[in-house]
């Protein structure tokens, strides 16, 4: 079964604050913000959700199909994602832009602050999602704002089952926009922060929410994470890890975990298990690609 991965492919910049951030802002001077932070580690790594997701799943053994759009500097990132067996003909190429670049920088309670350049990514709709390729099940995580909206409606009206993660890129829609995902879509998978944005402008709460789609996944971190069925909500204990390095691709691994498990006809619950222990090893390792999972 092919899965297709509409997402992002980017280029990471991740920095490490050795301080607080909550210790830098003062909430009183928000509306004069002006902070500095000193970052002594700096590294560039492959990144973009559906890579680390790409990536994650062929961790796991399943074939990996991304769709998305990257600039002429990207040639190195393709090569890369072909020796993993990753099936990279449904990427396309743009001269005019970077391939999407995020400067994401750490600080040492792993909060996390983002700045995202989306290049190429802006043109991802261009590539309409394939429906002769023998896709089976889909994935819409966050890219550009109109390949989100439109490859949702093309998953559907072709009848492929999706996931729809709208991840950081949810702040993009509006209520009417993200109730519209809910329906088109088979799954619905959010963090704690997202899915409290989520029920705020949509307006439905994740019972509400479950009852719409097959099911409803939250993460909470290290708290494990709850996975909803028919309003019903399931708490999946969560994995320590060995060691917290980097949370960087965490989300993306537990989304590859989830594709994998329903391909082969997983439970939620037992997809979500899976996501909680390959998270687990991610979190141990640096950048959202360089991990070594076994099922």
């Amino acid at each position: 079964m092919s899965i297709l991965i509409c997402g992002s492919l980017a280029f990471d910049t991740i920095m490490t604050f050795e301080g607080r951030f909550a210790e830098q802002i003062l909430p009183s001077q928000l509306h004069i913000l002006n902070v500095s932070f000193l970052v002594p580690g700096l590294r560039r790594e492959f990144g973009g959700c559906a890579g680390n997701i790409a990536y994650g799943l062929r961790q796991l053994g399943s074939p990996a199909v991304p769709l998305a759009m990257v600039g002429n500097d990207a040639s190195d990132y393709l090569e890369r994602m072909r020796s993993l067996g990753v099936d990279t003909r449904f990427v396309g190429t743009t001269a005019d832009n970077y391939t999407a670049q995020a400067m994401i920088m750490t600080d040492r309670d792993n909060n996390q602050i983002t700045a995202f350049h989306p290049g190429a990514m802006s043109q991802a709709h261009e590539t309409p999602v394939p429906t002769d390729a023998g896709i089976r099940l889909a994935i819409v995580s966050p890219d550009g704002r109109d390949a989100m909206l439109q490859h949702a409606q093309q998953l559907h009206d072709a009848g492929i089952p999706f996931v729809f993660d709208p991840g950081q890129g949810l702040p993009m829609f509006n209520g009417d926009e993200l109730r519209r995902f809910i329906e088109l879509a088979t799954w619905v998978t959010v963090n704690d922060y997202e899915g409290q944005m989520l029920s705020d402008r949509t307006g439905l709460d994740f019972a509400a929410i479950a009852q719409q789609v097959q099911g409803l996944v939250v993460t909470l971190g290290e708290q494990g994470c709850e996975v909803w069925e028919q309003g019903s909500k399931n708490l999946v204990a969560p994995v320590k890890a060995a060691e917290v390095l980097d949370p960087t691709g965490c989300g993306d691994a537990f989304r590859a975990a989830l594709l994998h498990g329903l391909s082969q006809g997983w439970s939620l619950v037992r997809c979500a298990e899976l996501g909680n222990r390959i998270g687990a090893t991610k979190i141990a390792s640096r950048g959202g690609q360089n991990y070594r999972f076994s099922a």
